[in-house]
């Protein structure tokens, strides 16, 4: 019988020393396996909205109803094994997982990106990244960009302040958010480039909103929403 892949995921420590082993059925080797990648793939694929929660239409990835967000593309939902994987990720620090969401990210892109599409991962605090002893967000990024030649990695946002929303009701995730992301000092956008705009986790989207209206408000046109999950939890 076929392990439910949903229920067998674990995190072992022993993956920091010794070979990994994959998340959703505990084969040696790696930390996803090629059968359990396809079933991410197959099962976590989200196609609503991650603002208002209704569903796109067929193909699409602009919602009709949020006027002004961008076009979003996502590996699926934080639930079951991309949950799982995606919590070992940024608690445990398993740089081999971010290889693996990275992989998985490709697979959502379209296959007629711009050419010169810069990724931007927003800026993790200055806390996390010594907590996790390095940019979860930000590996990602450069390992995205290994997958294609038309990708590269652009810093061009960075962190004013070092809030913390884990916990924190919506209303105070935005606030907190208008105030955290500003445009490098220098920087300036090319209204013909698109830009990657790149998250984990979407939970009430106050970051990438700002995110947006940053970039906007430094002369981009073009803009694209990249997540590696959306949170089915209550706002």
């Amino acid at each position: 019988m076929a392990k439910n892949v949903k229920n067998t995921t674990f995190f072992n420590p022993l993956d920091l020393i010794a070979p990994h082993s994959c998340r959703g059925c505990g084969k040696l080797g790696d930390v996803l396996c090629d059968c359990c990648k396809k079933h991410i793939l197959d099962s976590n694929f989200y196609n609503n909205c991650p603002k208002c929660k209704r569903p796109l239409a067929d193909g699409a990835h602009k919602c009709r109803y949020c006027r002004g967000l961008p076009p979003i593309y996502m590996i699926g939902a934080r639930e079951g094994l991309l949950g799982d994987l995606i919590h070992d990720y940024k608690y445990y620090s398993v740089r081999a997982i971010g290889e693996k969401l990275a992989e998985l990210f490709y697979e959502r892109l379209p296959d007629d990106l711009p050419d010169e599409t810069v990724i931007v991962p927003l800026p993790t605090s200055t806390k996390h990244i010594r907590e996790r002893g390095f940019d979860h967000t930000l590996f990602v990024a450069k390992r995205l960009a290994r997958f294609d030649k038309r990708l590269k990695v652009g810093r061009i946002l960075m962190r004013e302040k070092n809030t913390v929303q884990v916990g924190t009701d919506k209303k105070t995730r935005i606030l907190q958010a208008e105030e955290a992301y500003s445009l490098k000092e220098g920087v300036v956008l090319d209204k013909n480039t698109t830009y990657l705009l790149l998250d984990d986790v979407w939970t009430t989207g106050a970051s990438m909103i700002t995110a947006v209206k940053k970039l906007r408000a430094g002369g981009a046109k073009r803009i694209v929403i990249a997540l590696l999950s959306v949170s089915l939890l209550d706002d």
